[in-house]
C-alpha cells in the first residue's frame, strides 16, 4: 500500500476527525494476524483508519503491561497486544482500531483526552443503536486483570454500570494506536466511523501477506513475545 493522500483542511469537516478512511476487515484472523495487521496499518498510512475486524474462534488478547501469571485458565489461545489494557475474551465481543497519524490534533492530545474523546464517539455510536452508554468517571488505574470487570475513567458503562467498553493505546513515532473492544454489536459497523468523521470513505484493503508472515514469525506468534512478562 502507497498510503493515502492528504486529508482536506479540518476547519471544511464536522466531528472528531476531518476525513477517516474504514475498513471492514472481512477474514476472521487469529491472534498473531490481528495484531501484525494493526502494526501494519501503523507503518503504512497516513491518514486516519478505522478497521472494524473479527477473530477465528477460541482467541483472547491481553496488554502489554500484563503478566501471563494473571491470565485465567481455560482454553483460550492468547495474544500479547502491542498497546495497554486487561485481558479480553473476544469469543463475543466486537473490536475495531484507530490509527491516527501524528499532527492530527487527537494522536496530540494527552493519552486520557483522546482515551476520552474516542470513547465519546463510541458511546454515540452505541446510543444511535439504542444501546445507553455514559464515559465513566475517575478511579484507580487497573493493573490488569479482566477488561471489563474493572472499568476505568472514560470508559463505557451501561445503565446499570457495567462496562461495555474499553481499549488500549500505544503511540509511536508515527501517530496514535487505539485498539477498542465492545461487549455489545453494532447492527451498522460503519455507526462509530459516522461518529469519528463527518467524511468517512470506504475501503478494501489486502494487507502483504509477506509482511504480515514476517512480523507474526518475529514477534507476535513468538513464545518470546508471549511471555515478555
Amino acid at each position: 500500500m502507497q498510503g493515502f493522500a492528504s486529508s482536506p483542511p479540518l476547519c471544511q469537516q464536522t466531528g472528531v476527525l476531518p476525513h477517516l478512511y474504514f475498513w471492514i476487515d472481512p477474514v476472521p484472523r487469529d491472534g498473531p494476524g490481528n495484531m501484525a495487521v494493526d502494526e501494519w496499518l501503523v507503518e503504512t498510512c497516513r491518514e486516519p483508519f478505522l478497521r472494524s475486524y473479527r477473530w477465528a474462534p477460541g482467541w483472547g488478547s491481553f496488554g502489554y503491561f500484563v503478566r501471563m501469571a494473571d491470565l485465567p485458565e481455560g482454553d483460550l489461545k492468547w495474544v500479547r497486544r502491542w498497546t495497554g489494557g486487561g485481558i479480553v475474551d473476544h469469543r463475543q465481543d466486537w473490536t475495531y482500531t484507530l490509527f491516527v497519524p501524528r499532527g492530527h490534533a487527537l494522536a496530540e492530545a494527552r493519552g486520557a483526552e483522546s482515551y476520552r474523546v474516542i470513547h465519546g464517539a463510541v458511546a454515540a455510536a452505541l446510543r444511535a443503536a439504542g444501546h445507553p452508554a455514559d464515559l465513566a468517571g475517575p478511579s484507580a488505574p487497573a493493573a490488569g486483570g479482566d477488561c471489563f470487570a474493572r472499568p476505568v475513567e472514560h470508559d463505557l458503562l451501561d445503565t446499570a454500570g457495567r462496562k461495555i467498553a474499553g481499549a488500549g493505546q500505544r503511540r509511536t513515532a508515527r501517530g496514535l494506536l487505539h485498539q477498542g473492544s465492545v461487549s455489545l454489536a453494532l447492527p451498522r459497523e460503519n455507526a462509530l466511523a459516522e461518529a469519528l468523521s463527518g467524511q468517512v470513505e470506504m475501503v478494501d484493503l489486502s494487507p502483504d501477506p509477506a509482511w504480515l508472515a514476517s512480523r507474526i514469525a518475529s514477534r507476535y506468534g513468538t513464545k518470546a513475545w508471549t511471555g515478555r512478562r
